[in-house]
């Protein structure tokens, strides 16, 4: 367990000189939270590691395992594209650092159960940054608390502007089913992880998905790639405590991003809207009781570590970073870890299963 004394020292596998999710995301929601901090990374190359190295002014390597070897570094983040998370994870778990791995965790349920396993008593985390969110936090506290009553229904509609609409170069790899990075994966693992938490886990599920184009402009080039991943995503099923919840995500939407949750209960209702993904982008909250009149609310006080970032990308993510700074010096167990990140691959791989078959598929025989 690291010195409570001393900040955490984290070393980042994909942070690049020229941008990226780890330089715009991960490296100013660090700068943001007290008691934990840059202090090494890795790349993929001799020359981009000491090009990053200079600018962040880290030590930088060109291995996890060198990256894991140094001594100021307590947790490792693994920011880089899905299809090599197992190929870096899996070194670092055998040197006992803990590992922070982005989400999807994998590219399917085997290789997360591989990584599971292999991490034995090594304390992991996984990028599901929206369990961080101060208002899906509050949202979740106000349904167990009972404010709508018992829940009845609740319904889902999210669209993704990608999966349908020209896409560049470096993300053709998200068009391919096999690798796992796919709307499934990403857009939809992500939302159906926070109305997970509001309204509970799903225990059966069945599935209908298509890929609707079958081939997406690249760029502004005239050609046009292939595309095996899912662009429409329908499910429904139950959740613990018999409610009925029922999701339609879209791809390579013209209107644009969004998402929805309507949840009914006996005593009111709850509407939650984003216009972008709801991990990563502001949400607005719009509460009905009893026959009245919809109203705008917020948080109270006490949900919101960090106000200032409010409407941001880093927002939950700096809060991601708080609670597991916070489980690594105290011990505590809040921020999800690869086995939450198996549940969620599992709820994946059965609406795959669902929408293969047309058969509806229990998932609480799958829980640990």
């Amino acid at each position: 367990m690291p010195d409570p004394r001393k900040p955490i020292g984290v070393g980042i596998v994909g942070l690049s000189a020229t941008g990226g999710w780890a330089a715009g995301a991960h490296l100013p929601a660090l700068r943001t939270v007290d008691g934990i901090e840059l202090r090494a990374l890795a790349a993929s190359s001799e020359a981009s590691a000491q090009t990053a190295g200079a600018a962040y002014g880290v030590p930088a390597y060109t291995s996890v395992e060198q990256l894991a070897g140094d001594t100021n570094v307590d947790l490792v983040v693994v920011a880089v594209k899905v299809p090599r998370h197992r190929e870096l994870v899996l070194p670092v778990l055998k040197t006992g650092v803990p590992v922070l791995c982005e989400w999807p965790l994998a590219v399917d349920l085997h290789e997360a159960e591989e990584m599971e396993r292999a991490a034995g008593t090594t304390r992991t985390f996984v990028g599901l940054q929206g369990r961080s969110s101060p208002t899906f936090r509050w949202l979740a506290d106000l349904v167990s608390e009972g404010f709508v009553g018992d829940v009845l229904s609740a319904t889902v509609v999210a669209s993704s502007t990608e999966w349908g609409t020209p896409v560049s170069p470096d993300m053709v790899y998200t068009l391919d089913r096999k690798l796992g990075a796919t709307m499934l994966t990403i857009a939809f693992g992500h939302a159906i992880d926070l109305v997970s938490m509001v309204v509970g886990e799903l225990q059966d599920v069945v599935a209908t998905t298509a890929t609707r184009r079958r081939q997406v402009p690249l760029g502004r080039t005239g050609q046009v790639v292939p595309m095996s991943a899912e662009d429409q995503i329908a499910i429904s099923g139950t959740v613990a405590g018999g409610a009925i919840l029922s999701v339609h995500h879209r791809g390579g939407a013209a209107s644009g991003a969004g998402f929805s949750l309507i949840i009914d209960g006996t005593e009111g209702r709850l509407d939650v809207t984003s216009a972008e993904f709801p991990h990563i982008g502001p949400v607005t909250v719009r509460v009905a009781r009893s026959g009245g009149r919809p109203t705008t609310v917020t948080p109270p006080s006490g949900y919101d570590g960090y106000p200032a970032l409010t409407g941001t990308v880093i927002h939950n993510l700096a809060h991601a970073y708080a609670a597991i700074r916070d489980d690594l010096v105290h011990g505590t167990t809040v921020a999800p870890d690869f086995t939450h990140a198996v549940k969620r691959h599992r709820l994946l791989d059965a609406i795959a299963r669902s929408a293969t078959t047309g058969q509806r598929q229990t998932l609480h025989s799958f829980d640990k």
